[in-house]
């Protein structure tokens, strides 16, 4: 998979933009502020409807503008596919591929595969388990698109369950009764909705453990695949099955035994927005917590073994995701700069961005773009 051609207009920086780009290594080189990370973000945009930056769509929207609009060209297994998704805050956003609307935007995540490594990796490691999650359910979309629906639908009733606790723990009288009748029709939503999206995490992260090895292995400096793991620490006790239907009733039992709690405190205690990813490096009994225990260099390294180990999950589905390496090479030293360019320089489509082109290691000397005031002009 590869993107041909992109097309933005009044994104983030750019009024109007046109640029044709190949398979194999891009690397786009300008200074801080010239806007050469605005395109890769676009581009990850349309794999997401999201991005790595900001957490809301009013940023990408240039300043003045109403809308929004990216546009890629995408060729896959030598179809070409023409995606495009028009951004509009404060309403909703649209979707089109090949011209024709999609009914639901979030209908065109997962045709573009892409894995970003940033700077901002480091909070995967050193950040709140809010980081962590998000990286697994943004993973979770990508290998399969119609969880963006349970996603979604999880973070509503979610929205909804904690207004009604705010408003049951205040109530007095028939109102409280009321609020707590309707507050069980809640609760098995959220059981039902929570244990689909509870399972594929805990699935997804076995499936990720072995690529974690192997990645920690490559990047990391005397290390071996067993160094480093993960583990999924969800906010109930796991029943001995682990099915759906198990775990539905795990949640069940696990919110009413905190119900006085809730009512209190006026928000959810229980469920999958309460989890989370331990990542641990160590061998045999002697595993500590990467967060609090491991150098600046442990966790640079953890954090790209984990964007290595999605690339290399997202690879054995039968994909070759567009990899995005945005700015992340002046963090590392000469030599994970090139143990890095070497691991990914095999994919399809690499997007490099860098201050200075000396950055960017010779494994991945392909085409190169100048960004500089506004403009994107290929180096011949």
């Amino acid at each position: 998979m590869h993107v041909a051609h992109l097309t933005l207009h009044d994104f983030r920086s750019y009024a109007d933009l046109d640029v044709a780009l190949e398979p194999g290594a891009t690397a786009f080189i300008g200074r801080n502020g010239q806007g050469k990370t605005n395109l890769v973000e676009a581009i990850d945009y349309l794999s997401r409807l999201s991005s790595h930056r900001v957490s809301t769509d009013t940023p990408l929207v240039r300043a003045g503008a109403d809308q929004a609009i990216v546009r890629a060209s995408v060729v896959k297994e030598g179809r070409t596919a023409l995606l495009e998704v028009e951004l509009n805050p404060g309403r909703a956003n649209r979707a089109r591929i090949n011209r024709s609307p999609l009914p639901r935007p979030r209908e065109i995540v997962g045709l573009v595969r892409t894995v970003v490594f940033a700077p901002d990796d480091l909070t995967l490691v050193k950040g709140d388990p809010s980081d962590r999650r998000r990286f697994l359910d943004d993973l979770l979309v990508l290998r399969t698109p119609r969880l963006a629906g349970v996603r979604s639908d999880y973070d509503r009733i979610l929205k909804q369950r904690n207004s009604l606790l705010k408003t049951a723990g205040i109530a007095r009288g028939g109102s409280r009764d009321a609020a707590l009748s309707t507050l069980e029709i809640w609760d098995d939503n959220l059981a039902r909705v929570g244990s689909e999206l509870l399972g594929a995490r805990l699935a997804l992260v076995e499936a990720l453990r072995p690529y974690l090895g192997k990645a920690y292995e490559a990047v990391a400096r005397g290390a071996s695949r067993d160094d480093a793991d993960v583990e999924y620490r969800p906010s109930i006790e796991l029943g001995p099955d682990g099915d759906d239907r198990d775990l539905q009733q795990a949640m069940l039992d696990a919110i009413a035994a905190r119900r006085k709690d809730e009512l209190d405190r006026g928000i959810s205690l229980v469920g999958p927005h309460r989890d989370e990813l331990l990542l641990t490096l160590g061998n045999g009994e002697l595993r500590l917590p990467v967060k609090g225990y491991a150098s600046h260099g442990e966790s640079w390294s953890f954090a790209l073994a984990l964007r290595l180990a999605s690339y290399d999950l997202l690879r054995a589905d039968g994909d070759d995701p567009i990899l995005v390496l945005d700015d992340v090479f002046a963090e590392l030293d000469t030599e994970r700069r090139s143990q890095l360019a070497q691991l990914v320089a095999g994919a399809e489509q690499v997007l490099v961005t860098a201050a200075v082109a000396a950055d960017v290691p010779e494994a991945l000397r392909g085409t190169r773009f100048r960004v500089a005031d506004g403009q994107v002009t290929r180096e011949e």
